[in-house]
């Protein structure tokens, strides 16, 4: 089994969107997603995908790690994470059970400051 870790956006502070990263025959993609030195606002972390590498598409297929599902419900899917108004971290993961994209971008768009980073684990 392949396994690769990327740091999409490392230390960034504003709105930013990561270089393409390769997923293609990915089984597994999951991401963290890390806001510090705040002091006001916030940032939404977004993921866009692409099958053929040129065309980006907003993705609302992350599923938190945190999200608590009873056997009997199916998993919650969203669009992105907003860090609220506080330095935050999350585990987050691309759903692969239906959907298979050539790369993906890692969007942190900021409000007022901050510094954010990504990181994307992926395992072929």
């Amino acid at each position: 089994m392949v396994k690769s870790i990327i740091h999409a956006l490392n230390g960034v502070t504003a709105t930013t969107t990561s270089a393409p990263i390769n997923v293609e025959g990915a089984k597994k993609v999951t991401l963290q997603f890390i806001r510090t030195n705040h002091a006001s606002g916030k940032t939404v972390f977004t993921v866009t995908a692409s099958l053929d590498g040129t065309t980006f598409s907003a993705f609302a297929g992350l599923i938190s790690a945190g999200t608590a599902v009873a056997a009997s419900e199916t998993i919650a899917r969203v669009a992105s994470y907003d860090t609220g108004t506080a330095n935050a971290s999350a585990i987050y993961s691309l759903d692969l059970t239906v959907h298979a994209f050539k790369e993906i971008k890692v969007v942190a768009t900021e409000t007022t400051d901050g510094t954010h980073d990504a990181w994307v684990y992926i395992e072929y």
